[in-house]
């Protein structure tokens, strides 16, 4: 018997603004560990990998996400060990969940069938979710679209709900979608039966997928395919032509396709999903997947809890104190701290959204900021000065590039600095220093094997991160 080929595919495209502070749009909550040593990208990734051991024949992963986040995901991977064969699919801006798995199917090889899946959840019993998965993938290469469901286990109202046809074993028919209910249409659902959440975890042949695309939303297909055709492709990295993907519209795989297949020609199944599933879609949901205490509290950190229950605190970098309280929520980070009631963590999106209507960084950026040869942390400013703690990993360096608006004074902490200043080149070890004179070209590398660390002073007119000339960049920057 022929093996079936398996198209692993990890939507990693999403912002996460409901986890806020820790979770930013530069950084959003894919890409964080918030509980093990993996980041829920990575074991999102892994837990696909181990679909190998059911007898499948797996394809290089497929990641789909955005552009902005390239280096994370390729950073991440790198960190698995992963075979440099995975596709990075680079969405140029976020279109939903539709035109993301498009791209997947476009990019697929020998119509195998995809098993998507988002990159920020959950999930405790591997070997449940494989067997799960395991199952789809067999009825999906007859041609059907499956999709995992979670029996619910308490009056959710953050979850979308699907309904299914009875059945007495196997994958039951979807009979329809049902939007997030309130408290008491919820409660009904939990006790009627009958019902489950949607993961959003879709196993389905390519071809199935751009047949019941063409049918439902034909103007998303051939948006998509047109700027498919037109991509370019630089080793891992393939970018659909930007162009024509902001013509794409937004969308996503429920409302496209999903919601429109009950009473059509194309079969849609519900294979039952239970194995600690969490999509962590709000604060709440990391508590309530987190171990506790005898009160009921999760926490993250250095913290001190007295008097306090059913409460999640996360610390990442002070001591947080917590008194007298039941049911809320502390974040705390080096820039900004989130107190609110746990029950009403879904709301931390307005929060997000009224950062990002007054243009204030912290929506968008952490003070420590990720960049591909390493980070820098922003540790004090002023009305003319900004200081920063630079790291450059081994073997990397930052642009040839210059300023208009600011000078920079840079001391070697730990490490050998190659500076180009100007027409020079040197080497700066520990403890020593040199000046970048506002307008010269200017590059930092790291020669050696070891992190290299510096202190950079900036002192000038204007400090913000977008008076740079890039000159020459290995990354491919601009």
């Amino acid at each position: 018997m022929t093996s079936i080929l398996v198209q692993p595919v990890v939507m990693a495209g999403g912002g996460g603004t409901r986890l806020w502070p820790l979770s930013r749009a530069g950084f959003p909550k894919q890409f964080l560990a918030l509980g093990g040593k993996e980041t829920l990208f990575q074991a999102a990734v892994a837990r696909l990998q181990g679909l190998a051991e059911a007898g499948f024949t797996l394809a290089a992963p497929v990641v789909v996400g955005n552009d902005e986040h390239r280096f994370l995901i390729q950073e991440q991977l790198r960190e698995l060990g992963l075979p440099a064969s995975a596709s990075l699919l680079l969405e140029p801006l976020g279109r939903n969940t539709a035109p993301a798995m498009t791209l997947a199917a476009l990019h697929a090889v020998d119509d195998p069938v995809l098993v998507v899946v988002p990159a920020d959840q959950t999930v405790t019993d591997g070997a449940a979710f494989r067997d799960a998965v395991a199952q789809a993938i067999r009825i999906a290469a007859e041609g059907a679209i499956c999709i995992l469901g979670i029996t619910p286990d308490r009056p959710e109202t953050g979850y979308g709900y699907v309904r299914a046809e009875a059945a007495a074993s196997g994958a039951a028919r979807v009979e329809r979608f049902v939007e997030k209910p309130d408290a008491e249409t919820a409660a009904r659902y939990l006790a009627e039966g009958g019902y489950y959440w949607n993961s959003g975890i879709f196993v389905l042949r390519a071809s199935a997928w751009l047949e019941a695309l063409e049918q439902f939303r034909s103007d998303i297909l051939s948006a998509v395919r047109t700027s498919w055709a037109g991509r370019s492709t630089d080793a891992q990295f393939v970018r659909p032509d930007r162009d024509a993907f902001v013509a794409v519209p937004s969308e996503s795989v429920d409302y496209a396709v999903m919601e429109r297949c009950p009473g059509s020609r194309f079969d849609l199944r519900i294979v039952p999903l239970d194995a600690g599933w969490n999509d962590l879609g709000a604060w709440d949901a990391v508590w309530q997947q987190a171990e506790k205490d005898a009160a009921g509290n999760s926490f993250v950190g250095d913290v001190l809890l007295h008097d306090t229950r059913k409460t999640h605190v996360h610390a990442t970098g002070r001591l947080v104190a917590v008194v007298g309280l039941d049911d809320v929520v502390v974040v705390e980070t080096a820039d900004a701290v989130l107190v609110a009631h746990r029950q009403r963590s879904q709301d931390v999106k307005k929060v997000v959204a009224a950062l990002g209507s007054s243009k204030r960084t912290e929506q968008a950026l952490h003070r420590k900021v990720h960049r591909p040869w390493g980070w820098y942390d922003s540790i004090d400013h002023g009305g003319r000065f900004q200081v920063k703690r630079i790291m450059v990993k081994p073997g990397a360096s930052l642009s040839l590039q210059m300023h208009h608006h600011r000078a920079e004074h840079w001391i070697v902490v730990s490490g050998t600095a190659e500076v180009t200043n100007g027409d020079k080149v040197i080497l700066l070890g520990e403890n020593q220093s040199t000046f970048i004179p506002l307008g010269e070209k200017h590059r930092l590398a790291n020669r050696g094997k070891v992190p290299l660390e510096i202190i950079e002073v900036q002192s000038g007119s204007y400090l913000g991160e977008d008076d740079i000339v890039r000159f020459e960049d290995t990354y491919g920057r601009h």
